[in-house]
């Protein structure tokens, strides 16, 4: 029998991490499941309770935070699944979810990652990510599919071709794993799964998305906060992500573009919403890119 590794990394929410566990029991699958926990250093352990409480799940202990790739690779690592699912743990399953996932993969041996539709949680009739757009490697831009449409069933039962996958829901081929690796932890938080994206492409797997299924994200549908911790590593890695992945020229083009028009626009704005810690960051994450080679393990962030 098939079996897949359902893993999702825990950081101080231990009430969404619950409410995922106890929301999959109404959700069983024909393939055989392994549910794999990764607690990623929050401040309190919560994975003596939950083993009591959840008696058939692996629970890893990190002690330190090692970010959104290292604490779900510490569960790849332990996940003897067939296919891996890497799940945020503020998403609920949609019906069916686990099994159309295995039977689409498993008809299509080409394929390395797959995305289910994401829809938000607090308006379940709303996409947040139904693909994205190919990248535009001069400016490191590109568009989410879908996002904040109503699902009127606009992209089919049929799966299709992205450019990337989302990383709150992630069904991996674990075979593939064997040439492409696990994902880079150096990018600590954001474009991790954009960069391991780019490392299935080039070993010649396609990246899709399943529309006959879907799962519910917790996100808000607003824009998220930004903080000096958001600053620093969307703007370091945003670098560091054309560096690995564009050729020369475009990583040139992509400079200007950063130095003429993104970092000035950035900085307007921070002085205009009085967010001055912010703008140290940018030039932080700029200079880090200047002084580290692009597999440096040392992620330059200082509050």
């Amino acid at each position: 029998m098939l079996k897949v590794s359902i893993i999702t990394v825990n950081f101080n929410n231990s009430h969404l991490t619950e409410e995922l566990l106890d929301s999959v029991y109404s959700h069983a699958a024909r393939c055989e499941v392994e549910w794999i926990v990764v607690d990623n250093g929050s401040n309190v352990d919560p994975v003596p309770l939950w083993r009591n409480k959840y008696k058939n799940v692996l629970f890893i202990r990190s002690n330190i935070n090692l970010g959104f790739a290292g604490g779900n690779n510490l569960g790849i690592h332990k996940a003897t699944g067939n296919y891996l699912f890497l799940v945020n743990n503020d998403t609920i399953f949609g019906e069916g979810l686990v099994d159309e996932m295995v039977a689409a993969m498993e008809a299509n041996p080409q394929w390395g990652m797959a995305c289910p539709l994401i829809r938000y949680f607090d308006h379940p009739g709303i996409l947040q990510f139904a693909g994205y757009t190919h990248m535009n490697y001069f400016m490191a831009r590109n568009q989410t599919k879908g996002q904040g449409q109503l699902d009127v069933g606009q992209f089919g039962r049929h799966p299709y071709e992205t450019a990337f996958v989302h990383g709150a829901a992630m069904f991996v081929r674990k075979s593939a794993l064997k040439n492409v690796g696990t994902m880079a932890e150096n990018y600590f938080l954001y474009f991790e799964e954009y960069d391991w994206s780019e490392a299935f492409k080039r070993n010649g797997w396609a990246l899709v998305v399943v529309p006959s299924v879907h799962i519910f994200h917790k996100e808000s549908m607003s824009v998220g906060k930004l903080s000096p911790l958001k600053a620093y590593f969307m703007t370091r890695n945003r670098i560091l992500f054309i560096r690995k992945n564009a050729h020369f020229s475009q990583y040139c083009i992509f400079l200007l573009y950063f130095l003429l028009l993104v970092l000035p626009k950035d900085i307007f704005k921070a002085v205009k919403e009085n967010n001055l810690g912010f703008i140290p960051q940018y030039f932080k994450a700029f200079y880090w890119n200047l002084t580290h080679p692009v597999d440096s393990v040392d992620t330059g962030y200082t509050p």
